[in-house]
């Protein structure tokens, strides 16, 4: 299952609004023989993919796959029915697929002699590129990153408006790889007028990455003349609005399903305000500014009684940083504000 996680960091970014999924198949002596990762819409599901590689091996074998087969028939023919002609004795699955369309393989499989499995390595699964697309099916609306980069003392800029660069060579390459993998990047007007940045995904000498995000302006303003987010190195949309609830329903509407919040302790504020920050990502570069500016204002907590608590997903070094992954406390990161029925 640790490798069908791995495979299916191929699909993360190129499946939405489908998920990106991955699959290994072990022959019936356990020795993998096939891998694959979900194809782009109107691709074949990584189930097919790992099949086709395994060839006749697969008979009595084996598939693995992060996410519960499906079992309609939608761009493409039903997962479960691939496995059930391909002769597979076993199928272990991660994740049961929340999505009432697509469920029920599990059922399938088993009225058709196949032997399940569920819950493999569940956790690492939901925590993987799974993620966003899980969020999404459970409440209808994109699952949102917050990425900041600040000083030990929580400073994200000088008191002169300095702020390049805060954070090390090593977590500026692993944020350009990340934005590659997400479907929106978005930022608010105050950034693109005081940064000017360029919104893109980069590889280290500097080249455009093979996949850009979509770059999503916030703010009921214009956007300065001559700013880089209206060059043609990526496609720009541009919210007038200031409203994270209606941000997340119009990008619904586009198919964005995984958003890397990155601009403006106001914006940043108001997403956590809304309750609309699903998991935060924080490289804290070991250094002290003393002044200088805060990551997030205006949440609207004003005491530590009304702190939003997070509960701590990982912990690990990017080159000389701390990188932090945590979702709000008792979440799994899927949502802070359900949205009623």
């Amino acid at each position: 299952m640790a490798a069908a996680i791995e495979t299916s960091h191929e699909a993360w970014g190129r499946t939405s609004p489908n998920p990106p999924v991955g699959c290994v198949v072990l022959d019936a002596d356990g020795v993998m023989v096939g891998a694959g990762p979900t194809e782009p819409p109107g691709g074949p599901h990584a189930e097919v993919i790992a099949l086709r590689a395994a060839g006749e091996r697969a008979r009595g074998g084996t598939a693995v796959v992060t996410l519960e087969p499906c079992a309609h028939t939608g761009r493409t023919p039903p997962c479960t029915e691939a496995l059930i002609e391909a002769g597979v004795a076993r199928v272990v699955y991660s994740v049961e697929d929340p999505n009432p369309k697509a469920a029920g393989g599990a059922a399938v499989l088993t009225e058709a002699g196949i032997a399940v499995e569920s819950g493999l390595l569940a956790t690492q699964a939901k925590r993987g590129p799974l993620r966003a697309w899980l969020h999404s099916m459970r409440t209808g609306r994109p699952h949102v990153t917050w990425k900041f980069a600040s000083t030990v003392d929580g400073r994200v800029a000088a008191a002169d408006g300095t702020s390049r660069w805060i954070s090390g060579e090593e977590s500026r390459a692993e944020v350009h790889e990340l934005r590659r993998h997400m479907d929106a990047i978005m930022v608010g007007l105050g950034t693109v007028a005081t940064d000017d940045p360029q919104l893109t995904a980069r590889a280290a000498d500097g080249s455009l990455a093979d996949r850009q995000p979509l770059r999503v302006i916030v703010g009921r303003g214009e956007i300065p003349p001559g700013a880089r987010v209206l060059d043609t190195d990526a496609e720009t949309l541009h919210l007038r609005t200031n409203d994270p609830d209606e941000v997340l329903d119009e990008l619904g509407k586009c198919g964005v399903v995984d958003v890397l919040l990155e601009g403006g302790p106001r914006l940043a504020g108001a997403f956590v305000r809304a309750g609309a920050v699903h998991r935060v990502l924080a490289y804290i570069a070991p250094k002290l500014l003393g002044d200088g500016s805060s990551p997030l204002v205006d949440t609207g907590m004003s005491s530590i009684t009304q702190a939003l608590s997070l509960d701590v997903e990982e912990v690990t070094m990017s080159g000389s940083d701390v990188r932090i992954s945590a979702v709000p406390a008792g979440t799994g990161g899927t949502s802070t504000a359900p949205r009623e029925a």
